[in-house]
């Protein structure tokens, strides 16, 4: 393939994974419930992941190295999603709110 139109490729997948973090880091700042931070750190999870993967297919097209580390993100996003869960539903059931601005203080 042309090597011009493989860089356009790889810059069109770099500017989607750019927009999923972008778009991820303001939900995280403007979300005020549990549920959608953590759907904005899945969104930050993916635009990286994203990243490896359009990087190994492009540059380095023979190495698994991209995969690997997509699926250790994979494997991460997986166990973050099952423990803030259990937290949000702790949270829920001591402060009957999932909303961060009526958790002032995590004390038991």
């Amino acid at each position: 393939m042309n090597s011009v139109l493989l860089s356009e490729q790889l810059i069109t997948y770099l500017a989607l994974a750019v927009f999923f973090f972008s778009l991820g880091i303001v939900g995280l700042v403007r979300h005020r419930t549990l549920i959608g931070m953590l759907i904005s750190v899945e969104l930050i999870l993916n635009a990286a992941g994203l990243n490896f993967m359009a990087i190994n297919r492009f540059l380095v097209p023979d190495s698994a190295t991209g995969w690997i580390f997509t699926l250790f993100i994979m494997g991460i996003a997986a166990a973050e999603a099952a423990i803030v869960l259990s937290i949000i539903v702790a949270v829920y059931r001591k402060y009957r709110s999932a909303d961060v601005d009526d958790v002032c203080e995590l004390k038991g």
